[in-house]
């Protein structure tokens, strides 16, 4: 969940160092530097590759730029462009490659190399809107009034996907994740068709190239829809965020999946008892099944760094 970023001085400065968010990103050297970066300070058990869900779109051929203050901008947005106008550069993808097989070469091997990469739905939002948005309306209007069209901008980022994943654990990912950072804006039924069904596809194809690679999905704000996630699309894992009551997470879900989650990352910037009571409710609610501790959703640029060396003392002390 973000392990890198602006709450580390370290980050901060190289970031002022190399400039631009994907200059970043696509300096394989300064990315792997990220990456490690929060083992090195907190020991963590688990790396996680610094790069951004964008990639995929970048990669299918549609520009990609991050504007300070804005966020990300794709262009031309699908919203009145066709897919088809697009010249695909998968070489975009190398830099990200190259960067895990260099945070693997020098990991050690208690720590794990996790890849990931934006689910097809989320991905759409961006690509099809041409930046974020508060309700994804674009992609939505969409996916109802054309759902062929929509289906073939799902279909074109579910391959790109596969080969992406498939890339990250042959240079090393030991495993890896799926953000669907909006699927909480569909209804049941579009979200079994634009969220479950195309993660599924992911997973199966995903699976016949490295069947031994555990996947991670992470359907940010599903909700009530998180067992029928859990059992349809064939992720070994599940994350939940914090918007989720973990005692009900851990009697709704498939016995002994293990759950990833979910600390609320407001409560690590408070810290004091807060943060306390929440990481004993999360702890004491997965005790029967296996269970990766993480945020719900991204570390916040002002987590004050005692902070987070509260919760790891915390959840290691237990």
């Amino acid at each position: 969940m973000r392990q890198a970023g602006r709450y580390l001085p370290e980050y901060r400065a190289l970031r002022a160092e190399k400039g631009g968010f994907l200059d970043l990103v696509h300096d394989s050297e300064a990315a792997a530097r990220v990456t490690l970066q929060p083992v090195e300070r907190f020991g963590f058990d688990g790396a996680i590759l610094f790069s951004d869900i964008l990639v995929v779109p970048h990669a299918l051929g549609q520009d990609l730029t991050f504007i300070e203050g804005e966020g990300p901008h794709l262009s031309p947005p699908l919203a009145n462009a066709s897919l088809g106008a697009f010249v695909a550069a998968p070489e975009r993808l190398e830099p990200i490659y190259e960067t895990v097989r260099r945070v693997a070469a020098v990991l050690p091997p208690e720590t794990t190399l996790l890849g990931f990469a934006g689910s097809p739905w989320t991905v759409a939002t961006y690509m099809i809107a041409g930046e974020g948005s508060r309700d994804q309306g674009a992609a939505r209007r969409m996916a109802y009034a054309d759902p062929a069209r929509f289906g073939a901008i799902i279909d074109a980022i579910v391959d790109t996907t596969v080969t992406y994943l498939a890339g990250q654990i042959a240079a090393g990912a030991e495993a890896v994740q799926l953000f669907d950072s909006w699927a909480g804006s569909l209804s049941p039924a579009q979200f079994e068709r634009w969220v479950i069904a195309p993660t599924a596809e992911i997973v199966r194809r995903l699976r016949a190239i490295h069947p031994d690679a555990p996947i991670i999905g992470f359907p940010k704000g599903a909700g009530g829809k998180l067992p029928a996630y859990a059992r349809e699309t064939g992720v070994d894992a599940i994350g939940i965020d914090e918007t989720v009551d973990p005692a009900w997470a851990d009697a709704m879900l498939p016995e002994a999946m293990p759950v990833q989650g979910n600390l609320d990352p407001l409560a690590l910037v408070a810290g004091g008892a807060a943060l306390d009571g929440a990481i004993d409710r999360i702890i004491g609610a997965f005790a029967q099944r296996p269970h990766v501790f993480n945020l719900g959703h991204g570390i916040l640029p002002d987590t004050p760094i005692a902070h987070v060396e509260r919760m790891l003392a915390r959840v290691r002390g237990r």
